[in-house]
Order: C-alpha cells, then structure tokens, then sequence
C-alpha cells in the first residue's frame, strides 16, 4: 500500500502523547467510576505539554524540510520586489493558491533576469519556514521559463553568442548569383515547403536544376539532419567542380510555418555553424513572415516564406524573360515616340518656314501701310478737332471781357449782396427783439410782484421804508407797513414773549 501524501498542515505525531492522552482518558474515566471509591484511589491527570510560538515554528520547519525539502514547483510570479540588500522575493501563483518565494544574493545559479511579473517559470529550491513571520516559503536555487519561454531564452542565449563570435556579421554575407543554373534543396520531401518551390521553380524558371538532400526538419536529431545535408551539398559542390567545372550556385534551406518548437531544429548551433562554413551562398527561408531563427541571421539571404525565396532565387532569370518578352512592346513604343517626336520637328520647321517666307514679308508691309494711313486720317481728325476747340474757347473768353456783359455781372452781384444785407438786418432785429423779450420774462419772474402773487407779502418799516427781516431787528410799537398784491396793511408791533 502506497504511504499516504502529506500535507503542509500535517505534522506527524507532534501531539502522539496529548492525542494518547485523550483516547486513554475515557477509560480511565469508566474504570474510577466502576470502582468503590473504598477500593481504588483516583488517578492522577497527565500534565499538559505546553509549546511556545517559537518552539511550534520550528517543529514545523524540521518537518517540512525533512519531509518535502529539494522541490520543483511552476506557476506564475506576481509582487515581485528587488530589495536593497540583493535579496528578491516574489509570489509563485496558479488559479487556486499561492507560495511566497525568495532568491538570496549569494544564489549564483539562479538567471534573476527570468524574474518578471506575469512571467510563468519553474522554480527549484528548498521548502522552509520563516520563522519570524510563521510563513513557510521556498528558497529558490534554480529559475526557468515555462515551455515556449524557456525556448525563448535558448534562443536569445544562443543568438548572443553567436553574434559575438561575427556569424551575422553583414561584411561576410555573399550575394546570390543573378542567374542560377544548379540549386541545392535541404528540407523534407513530404512537406509544403517543397511543393511551394517547385510550384514557383515551374511558373518562373522551368530549366533550373534541383539537388534534394532530404532530411528531417522537426523533432531531436532534426538539426543534425539539416547540418549534414548542407555539408553534404558542399561536397557534391566540389565534387561537380572538380569533375566538371560547373556545380551548384547556391543553397535553400526552407521549411514551412510552425510554433517555435516546430521550427526548433534551425536554431540549433550545430546548423548555425554549418551555415556559416557552407562554401555556396545560403538562402534561409523558415516559417512564415513573422518567424525569426538563428539560420535567418547566419545565412547570406533570409526570405519570409519557402515561395518567397523560389522568387528571389529565379527573379534574375524571371526579370530577363519578362524584358525579353516586353522588348518587341518595348521597341513599338519606343519607336512610335520617335515617330511623334520627329512629327513634332517637322511641324515646327514647316511653321517656321512659312513665317519666313517673301510673301508673309510683304503682307506684313502692306498691312503696316494700311495702319500707317489709317493713323494719318486720324491725326488729321484729331488736329481738325483740337482747332475748333481753340475757336471757341477764345470766342467764349471775347465774350467774358466785354464791358456791357461786366457791367451786368457787377449789377447782379451788387444785388445779391443788398439782398444779403437787409436779410442780415432783419436776423438782427429779430434776435435782439427775442433776447429783450426774454431778459423781460426773466425780470418779471423774479420781481416781487410775482412772489407777491403767490401769497407772500413784503414788511417793511411805516417811516424809513426799511424792509425787516428779523423780528429782533425792530422795537415793539413801531409801526410797519406790510404790502401784498393788492393793497398795504399798517400795523403796529408787539413783541411776542417765549
């Protein structure tokens, strides 16, 4: 029978003796109390075993390193924090839990640049406890990218070193020759990809030659594959010199589109370095548009899919057989353009011709004649014109200066100015007469009669005529004359006590 998996919360028998404890106590229980009291003395109770915080923690932690310890565990990282001290400490997370985790500064083993947030990776490491906070925790030694990650890294690994040792370097690509005669094939013979370059060898190139070395493209031992057939080409290639002095121009390597482990087999290094030995120029053309691999960079050409390359491959052939089949077009076209174009010199030179003839000379005298006479009857008009103009201006001044017509124009103005001056006169007159009516309104306005009119009356002294003003100003029994609008009053003055 299989030994039952533990949990993290099982603890073994850390309380064997409380738990012994407990099963016994019942019966023990039963026993006192089936006994006479007379007979039997009581037990005792066991004592309890009694833990501290500390001493539980790590009790704990000598189970779970003793009993889980060294574990693999994947998940995805979330809470990542990069302290001061060198130490990182991150959360390992799937759908239904979560594991704190850190990486000491002295792990020299662990890549710390595959620790991101979001990024799913597979830790190793030793489960423990921190005691401090009662966290179980792992301690991470290994880090690596989950499935297609993992490959990526490979991938990133490998293309930095190979770029440090200059097998992408630009200066050692070669170019393709424009006109192949002999080609070497490296793919499967089952697959897309050599389908789509004979499909475009037939329609573009029909006499280009074709040399499969088949190999696998995919699975282990692919990449081996690959790196033989190249270097197998490579022989044939001098073989063929050697032997007849014309071998193959260049080399496709090609595969269709797949995921990155499908197309695994072309970022191995033993390819890459196959590649960059081959004697014969290389096209690379693996996966689709968007795909990248080490043979893309190593290779003298890369193209985005297996017909793309079939086309820069027979494009020099293709480009000719198009201008030799364009040219006889291409000639008509020119030729009816030298038509045109000499049509057009010949126009121009009949044009010019025809304005240099004697006879367009002369007419263009006999009509400079005719504007020329047409211009003396005009002048002749207009000199007839200006003469008559002068007739009368000097006959119109002869009568200006005549003395009866003077004298008549001074009577008629002394005239309008008489007219002027007595109409001035009567503004004069008219305007004074207003102003003196209205100086005379104004001095009726504020004369005493008209305050008198309105009920107030004037008291003046019966002897002096002095007009009083003030009560206090005139002693009692003086008489006083009053006048109002009609008529005086005399009255005699009392003085009115307080």
């Amino acid at each position: 029978m299989a030994k039952p998996v533990k949990t993290q919360w099982e603890f073994g028998d850390l309380f064997a003796e409380q738990n012994a404890a407990t099963r016994e106590s019942p019966a023990s229980e039963t026993s006192k109390r089936e006994t006479p009291p007379a007979e039997q003395p009581r037990p005792l109770k066991p004592a309890r075993k009694v833990l501290s915080v500390t001493e539980l923690t790590s009790q704990i932690r000598r189970i779970l390193e003793a009993q889980i310890g060294h574990v693999w565990v994947t998940g995805e990282i979330t809470n990542l924090r990069n302290q001061s001290s060198g130490h990182i400490y991150f959360t390992l997370k799937d759908a239904n839990a979560q594991l704190s985790c850190v990486v000491f500064r002295g792990e020299l083993y662990v890549d710390r640049s595959l620790l991101q947030d979001g990024r799913k990776v597979t830790l190793a490491g030793e489960l423990t406890v921190y005691e401090s906070r009662g966290q179980y925790q792992l301690r991470v030694t290994q880090a690596e990218l989950q499935g297609a990650g993992a490959l990526q890294a490979a991938f990133e690994r490998l293309k930095q070193k190979l770029n440090a040792e200059g097998l992408f370097a630009k200066e050692r690509k070669r170019p393709l020759p424009r006109f192949p005669q002999r080609i070497g094939l490296v793919t499967s013979p089952t697959g897309a990809a050599i389908r789509d370059v004979l499909h475009v060898v037939e329609r573009r190139n029909p006499s280009l030659e074709i040399f499969l070395a088949p190999c696998r493209v995919q699975g282990d031992g692919a990449g081996i594959e690959i790196a033989a057939a190249i270097d197998l080409l490579n022989e044939f290639n001098a073989r063929k010199l050697a032997a007849e002095n014309s071998g193959l121009d260049l080399i496709l390597v090609t595969r269709g589109g797949g995921s990155l482990e499908d197309l695994w087999a072309f970022n191995e290094e033993v390819v890459a370095r196959a590649l960059f030995h081959s004697a014969l120029p290389v096209v690379s053309a693996v996966g689709h548009e968007i795909d990248f691999t080490i043979s893309d960079f190593v290779a003298d050409t890369r193209a985005a899919t297996p017909s793309a390359a079939a086309e820069i491959i027979t494009e020099g052939v293709f480009s000719s057989c198009q201008f030799v089949a364009e040219a006889g077009a291409r000639i008509r076209q020119l030729a009816r353009q030298q038509i045109r174009g000499k049509q057009d010199v010949l126009s121009r030179d009949r044009q010019r011709l025809e304005r240099l003839h004697p006879r367009r000379k002369f007419n263009d005298w006999l009509q400079r004649l005719d504007d020329l006479q047409s211009g003396m009857v005009r002048c002749a008009k207009q000199g007839a014109k200006r003469q008559r103009l002068a007739c009368q201006n000097l006959a119109e001044r002869l009568l200006r200066v005549r003395p009866t017509v003077l004298l008549k124009q001074r009577r008629e103005l002394l005239r309008q100015e008489m007219e002027r001056l007595h109409e001035q006169a009567r503004h004069q007159i008219r305007e004074r007469k207003n102003r003196v009516e209205t100086a005379e309104t104004r001095l009726r306005l504020l004369g005493p009669e008209q305050v008198l009119a309105r009920g107030y009356s004037i008291t003046m002294e019966a002897e002096t005529g002095k007009v009083v003003r003030n009560a206090r100003d005139i002693a009692e029994c003086t008489k006083i004359r009053t006048k109002l609008k009609a008529g005086e009053i005399i009255s005699t003055v009392e003085i009115k006590k307080d």
